[in-house]
């Protein structure tokens, strides 16, 4: 098990996302994570109900927000051991074309749907920023 201080880098998943940030606070059985960069766009659709569209609510779900503040249990908390961060922007961009390029090369009714989720949560990212 590792041993994390405030101030250590950190990778954490958070509601099917993955992200990088730094410790910030320590809460009892939880760290205050401030989210500094994006691996992983958050997946599209019911996680309940994996792949389905019909009789389910269709979630779109965005990226966490550069510097956003996180609650995570510590155990899922794992270290960030590359020399530099990820430009947020530029590491938010990767993650949503890494997972556009996932669904497109799939078909079916579930794929059509989240390509287009993922398409409306992308054009939310990039208004009024420079990234």
């Amino acid at each position: 098990m590792h041993l994390f201080s405030i101030g250590n880098l950190v990778k954490t998943p958070y509601k099917s996302g993955i992200y990088i940030g730094e410790i910030i606070e320590d809460r009892s059985d939880k760290f205050l994570v401030k989210i500094l960069a994006v691996e992983k766009h958050p997946i599209q659709g019911d996680l309940h109900h994996p792949k389905q569209v019909d009789g389910v609510l269709f979630h779109e779900r965005k990226a966490l927000a550069q510097y956003e503040k996180i609650n995570v249990l510590k155990d899922i908390v794992t270290p960030y051991e590359e020399d530099a961060i990820p430009d947020y922007g530029e590491s938010l961009k990767r993650a949503v074309t890494t997972y556009r390029e996932q669904l497109q090369r799939k078909e079916g009714a579930y794929y059509t749907q989240a390509l287009h989720a993922l398409e409306t949560v992308e054009k939310s990212y990039y208004i009024g920023r420079n990234y």
